[in-house]
């Protein structure tokens, strides 16, 4: 067993360990990795700053010490305190989605606005620099090194190191959902070892879903105290009163146990949640999803630019893969479908053509064959696709004309996936609230497995997307698409 990694007791152990016996759970990855994080950071920043410093301050060598040294060393100290005050290295956060990042560039842009604002004050000519170049250069570097960490560190989590010992507390139900989600996606970082219930037992006797039952719920702050979790998530369960959960949150003081609770909305995140106090009594608030607004016309504006200058990029590879179309087989290059997007209205989408031409009269015909989840009709190996559609849809390039689409503002460069006028149809309420948005060239079903997802899985990451959609949620989707594409995961 390597250091870092945490072993979850045996059912014959639970009375060793309710017996006081300590167990110490080797969290020194969380440090290790912070330190390394603190420390890629302020190496970047240095080299960035450090080359600009030296690069232009080489020609006005008479004042470096005077403004050169002293812009370099003050914008060095700046970002590393920006850091420090967002909490951008805060160990919850590290490896933990899109509010690492968040932190990260809040840090950044609070930088350049203060050296803006100290650049004014000082009447300084070269502050200019500083904000647009070693701001944005030291973003780059970080953002990347951060992403660099983090695939490592997710890479270690899926060979069960680096993992952060639980504890839950609530239902059986609820717990077992709990615990089918951390091996789900082992990449968060947590591993349940431990279970309290209301009665003490499982559904299994003494272990629910392989792992063991500890205890109670009034058993909770005990085990935690006596065997070192880091992690108390309390799920849902009508034996959890406000006094309880309030007496657990006072029993847990001065351990190094973090408590989460699980909101009634499981699948409601991110921006739309805050926690406000109300007459003394905390409460959460959930905010409107947003549908109009400044963030929407932001978010129009990236979609025009983004399409025109990718359409520019990838102009060559578009008309090579036009030519092998016209080539490989008899019809035209691009083929024109009827879909559904934004409240219902339907487009025409563009593709190139990867089926031979009479493709859609051939379905009927195959509809035995389907291996499609739900509403969806796919085939893995279909007879109407041809040699070169093969290879186009593997790494979707049959999708690259969607960018006049987005271009043109039917679609979004991120969004939920554009459905058939047929599957629109067959949709109930809560299905249709994937029309709220417009439908993306790409999204959370693009880089969770496309095809290969169940039917419920894919709705369920629409409709996520559509309750919690975000600035930086749609920037993580497009960063993972491109590898999503690269591995053909899911593309038939």
């Amino acid at each position: 067993m390597q250091q870092g990694e945490l072993v979850s007791p045996l059912p014959s152990e639970r009375g060793r360990l309710a017996s006081g016996a300590i167990r110490r759970p080797a969290i020194d990855w969380e440090q290790r990795y912070r330190r390394t994080v603190i420390v890629s950071d302020t190496a970047a920043t240095a080299v960035v700053v450090a080359a600009i410093g030296s690069f232009f301050g080489a020609r006005d060598a008479a004042n470096w010490h005077e403004k050169w040294g002293i812009l370099a060393f003050g914008t060095e100290l700046l970002v590393l305190g920006a850091l420090a005050m967002s909490r951008a290295w805060a160990p919850p956060t590290l490896g933990q989605g899109a509010e690492e990042f968040r932190r990260l560039g809040r840090s950044l842009f609070t930088a350049a606005v203060v050296l803006a604002l100290g650049g004014i004050a000082l009447t300084s000519r070269n502050i200019k620099l500083w904000i647009f170049v070693a701001i944005p250069a030291i973003a780059l570097i970080t953002m990347t090194e951060r992403y660099l960490l983090r695939l490592w560190l997710h890479k270690q989590r899926k060979e069960g190191q680096c993992l952060r010992p639980v504890l839950a507390a609530g239902s059986p139900a609820t717990v077992r959902d709990l615990i089918a989600r951390t091996r789900k996606f082992p990449h968060l970082g947590w591993r349940v070892e431990a279970v309290c219930t209301p009665d003490g037992l499982g559904i299994d006797g003494d272990q629910l879903d392989g792992v063991p039952v500890v205890g109670r719920l009034t058993d909770v702050a005990g085990h935690v105290r006596r065997d070192g979790y880091r992690v108390v998530a309390v799920t849902s369960d009508p034996d959890w009163s406000p006094d309880g959960l309030q007496r657990l949150a006072w029993n847990l003081e001065g351990s190094d146990a973090e408590m989460v609770v699980a909101p009634v909305l499981m699948e409601v995140a991110g921006p739309r949640l805050h926690v406000d106090a109300v007459l003394g009594i905390p409460l959460l608030r959930v905010s409107m999803p947003t549908f109009s607004g400044g963030r929407r016309v932001v978010k129009g504006v990236v979609d025009r630019l983004g399409a025109a200058v990718l359409l520019l990029l990838f102009a060559p590879l578009m008309m090579l893969v036009g030519l092998l179309v016209l080539m490989d087989s008899r019809g035209g290059a691009l083929y024109r479908q009827r879909r559904v997007g934004k409240d219902g209205r339907e487009f025409t989408i563009f593709k190139f053509r990867t089926m031979v031409v009479g493709a859609d009269a051939a379905r009927d015909a195959l509809a035995d064959r389907n291996e499609g989840a739900g509403l969806l009709f796919k085939l893995r190996r279909d007879p109407r696709v041809t040699r070169v559609g093969t290879v186009l849809r593997r790494y979707s390039l049959d999708e690259l004309p969607q960018l006049f689409n987005v271009l043109i503002g039917s679609m979004s460069l991120v969004g939920p996936r554009p459905p058939l006028p047929e599957e629109s149809a067959a949709y109930g309420p809560d299905i249709r609230r994937r029309l709220l948005v417009k439908p993306g060239l790409t999204g959370l079903w693009q880089i969770s497995g496309r095809s290969d997802l169940p039917w419920e899985e894919a709705i369920r990451l629409d409709l996520r997307y559509v309750e919690d959609w975000s600035l930086a949620l749609d920037t993580v989707i497009l960063w993972k698409t491109l590898r999503a594409v690269l591995h053909g995961q899911g593309a038939y």
